[in-house]
């Protein structure tokens, strides 16, 4: 669970359209599971269809996809690995292009796991502070970067 999420505007300032260089906008950015994508775009232009790598590369969505239409859609990053998405309207996906390629990170605040012995008790409460170290320079360090 991440303790700070983020929310990414998909294209800044000009939001989800076509002729926009999403895989540059995307080049740097640090995104994490917890975090969020935000899709703006005028409602009925455009949507958003989250895609597999072969259909980014087609453009094109497996039968059953839902397409997000409001025009302000937030998706939770809520794993983490590789996340496509596309515009399924018109051909905005193959010449607008209209696409997005992203990799999401294991969130850094995950919880360790409880010691099951006794004996581990000493070494916990030093894992424990070390943990809690880590957790606050890791904090801190990410509002830094944001």
């Amino acid at each position: 669970m991440t303790i700070f999420a983020t929310d990414f505007l998909v294209g800044d300032n000009r939001g989800w359209t076509i002729n926009v260089d999403y895989q540059a906008w995307a080049q740097g950015k640090q995104l994490y599971v917890g975090d969020n994508l935000v899709f703006n775009y005028p409602e009925g232009v455009h949507n958003v269809l989250k895609v597999n790598g072969t259909g980014f590369q087609e453009c094109a969505a497996p039968a059953g996809t839902v397409a997000l239409t409001s025009g302000k859609d937030v998706i939770n990053l809520e794993t983490p690995g590789r996340k496509w998405y596309i515009c399924g309207v018109s051909k905005h996906c193959e010449v607008g292009p209209q696409k997005l390629f992203i990799t999401v990170m294991p969130s850094s605040f995950a919880p360790s796991p409880s010691p099951t012995t006794s004996s581990a008790a000493s070494t916990s409460i030093i894992g424990a502070r070390y943990g809690w170290i880590v957790l606050t320079f890791g904090t801190i360090l990410r509002m830094l970067v944001a």
